[in-house]
């Protein structure tokens, strides 16, 4: 789930050639130099997970940490975010599709639109239908997606092509253009790797949650980082400046037609239509077990925390997703090619990414504060290493404002201004959420654990109602 999350071919074929246009041939610097704090951030979803297991993950540690209404802007960030990548993350859907069926048609905006949104629909019915359903689901259509890209990208690698020899500094930080020129690579790239920590969304519903879940964000993002570093380099050394800088949403295809002409790009068009629709469920089961944490503690309306009753899933949640996405279905059309929302949508989802990651990271070290002494390991895993990644994401939210345009920062900051008007609403009618009840404490938690052998999940002790009680 947590590989499917990140979407291998959907991020690679949707953010290469911006990046490239970013970083030049430095897009493998800017992935390797993100994914490290990136892993610290996943060290930071794991501890959390042991002790406090929410459906709202980021959205509940923070505000038991940090602060309610800091709790309730990440997650609200994680809503928006999630919310913006229905149109970004459809409209490639729809473009592949069109490309292996009708290539005439592909570069039709409206046509491209009008698939993905078929395609969200039929994922959203199946996320109804139940996460045991979608995690089968996925097993295959990662699987076949993992298994192209591997191919595809040794055969790139081993054969070369048209394009440069391997250079070490591609790894390196020297081809950017100064601090903010790497602070913008670093926001597509924290686009790449966003989405592993659905597993965190999904602990309320998974066996040994509190291991399980985070270590499959963990192996998640290290897989993914191979992933995007093989299929980016193989990029820089097969094809063209041309071929790169007119390939848009097409880059994948024509790295397959390069290393095996005739159904190379075919097979990788297959990839990103699989890895699409994988990423979709996955990113409408975070959205909507957030959008439950948040209504079944009234911090949104309470309707949203219902569950189906025998599904066990949040369907009101999963429909009101389904409305306003659609609506921005409609409404990204004004915006332009498939290309220019895609820009748009990819940088002001890294800014939304970049604020609830670092809030995470920051929350790990307050609720583990009183064991961080302990040793070495605890130290360094839960303490430096999240805190890094924390000030990192930071560092590249604050840098990163002053490069981007007018409707990226409408969406990106315009988006997160709007959950102020929510948050005023339910703090202001007296919402539990918000009277800083028991703080996230994991050495409480742990001796509790000691104690009664109750597992250290039993620690919450913040508002909660019913859950979903499915098992993966």
């Amino acid at each position: 789930m947590a590989v499917a999350g990140t979407a291998p071919a959907y991020s690679l074929a949707a953010t290469t050639t911006a990046l490239i246009a970013t970083a030049g041939s430095a897009g493998p610097a800017a992935l390797l130099w993100c994914a490290i704090p990136m892993l610290g951030i996943a060290f930071a979803f794991s501890y959390l997970g042991r002790v406090d297991v929410n459906a709202g993950a980021s959205y509940s540690w923070v505000g038991r940490t940090l602060h309610p209404a800091l709790g309730f802007l990440s997650g609200w960030a994680l809503v928006v975010s999630a919310t913006v990548f229905m149109v970004a993350g459809s409209l490639p859907a729809g473009t592949a599709t069109l490309s292996l069926f009708a290539p005439d048609l592909a570069d039709s905006t409206p046509l491209a639109t009008a698939v993905g949104a078929g395609w969200f629909l039929l994922m959203a019915g199946l996320v109804v239908m139940g996460a045991r359903i979608t995690a089968h689901a996925q097993w295959i259509m990662t699987g076949v997606e993992l298994a192209i890209l591997l191919f595809v990208g040794v055969v790139a690698l081993v054969r070369g092509g048209a394009g440069r020899a391997f250079d070490w500094s591609w790894l390196g930080l020297g081809h950017f253009d100064g601090a903010q020129g790497f602070a913008a690579a670093a926001l597509l790239a924290a686009f790449y790797f966003w989405g592993w920590d659905v597993t965190a969304n999904l602990s309320e519903e998974t066996r040994n949650s509190r291991r399980t879940s985070g270590l499959g964000g963990l192996l998640g993002v290290v897989m993914a980082f191979l992933i995007f570093e093989m299929i980016t380099i193989a990029v820089n050394t097969v094809l063209t400046a041309r071929q790169i800088d007119h390939g848009d949403t097409q880059i994948l295809t024509l790295l397959g037609d390069a290393v095996l002409p005739g159904w190379g790009g075919k097979a990788m068009i297959l990839a990103v239509i699989l890895s699409t629709v994988a990423t979709l469920e996955t990113t409408l089961i975070q959205v909507t077990r957030s959008l439950f944490a948040m209504g079944r503690d009234n911090t949104l309306p309470a309707a949203l925390g219902r569950s189906h009753p025998t599904r066990r899933t949040p369907w009101v949640a999963t429909a009101t997703v389904v409305v306003v996405a659609l609506a921005l279905f409609i409404g990204s059309n004004a915006l332009g090619s498939v290309g220019t929302i895609m820009s748009s949508a990819l940088e002001a989802m890294g800014l939304q990414i970049c604020v609830y990651y670092a809030l995470a990271g920051f929350a790990v070290v307050v609720a583990y504060r009183k064991l961080l002494l302990r040793s070495f390991g605890t130290f360094f895993f839960v303490g430096v290493w999240p805190l890094a990644g924390a000030v990192f994401m930071s560092w590249v939210f604050w840098k990163s404002l002053p490069t981007l345009d007018t409707t990226t920062l409408a969406v990106g900051l315009g988006a997160l201004g709007l959950g102020l008007l929510p948050m005023a609403y339910y703090w202001m009618s007296g919402t539990p959420f918000y009277r800083r009840g028991p703080r996230l404490d994991a050495r409480v938690a742990q001796e509790m654990d000691d104690k009664f052998g109750t597992g250290l999940e039993t620690a919450h002790t913040g508002p909660r109602g019913g859950g979903m009680l499915t098992d993966l």
